[in-house]
């Protein structure tokens, strides 16, 4: 299952590279143009994803900062967020390739922002949650890419194994 994760990870970090990239060529107008995504707009969106991990593992690995809030801006330029998500992308990796099987099984209690019950749950199912969670809104950055007239991306998992994820299969 650590395998599993590890791919996850790299994946991650590639699929990110992608739709960063795909942003970088918007008007700075475009980018933070409000085209109906959970966040409203892309820019937002990823403010949002980079705030959620940041969120994550603060709670999984007791390091970093973390906002408040989820949809705190903690960049309000495309270039700073892009610098932390490369960065935050290789601490995702890098705690990810420490892990071990026992750690997988274990326990983690937390209190989620939304609601202010204490949760326990296995690490496992959580860090699933951290790479869904992120897919679910790069799709809403890709639907907003695509309404603002830009060309669709090809962010599936076999996508990513077939260009440079073959260590993964």
């Amino acid at each position: 299952m650590l395998r599993h994760y590890q791919m996850l990870a790299d994946y991650n970090r590639w699929a990110n590279e992608q739709v960063y990239a795909a942003c970088a060529a918007l008007t700075d107008a475009d980018y933070r143009t409000d085209k109906g995504a959970f966040f409203g707009s892309a820019h937002r969106t990823l403010n949002h994803i980079l705030a959620a991990d940041r969120i994550w593992l603060k709670r999984l690995s007791g390091t970093g900062d973390a906002p408040n809030s989820l949809d705190a801006v903690l960049y309000d330029d495309l270039d700073g967020l892009r610098a932390a998500r490369v960065v935050d992308d290789r601490r995702i990796i890098d705690w990810i390739d420490g892990l071990t099987a026992q750690a997988l099984a274990g326990l983690v209690s937390y209190t989620p922002i939304t609601v202010a019950t204490p949760i326990t749950q296995t690490l496992s199912p959580l860090l699933a949650h951290v790479f869904n969670h992120q897919t679910h809104h790069r799709g809403q950055v890709h639907a907003t890419l695509t309404a603002l007239g830009q060309p669709s991306l090809a962010l599936d998992l076999v996508y990513f194994l077939r260009r440079e994820g073959q260590c993964w299969q």
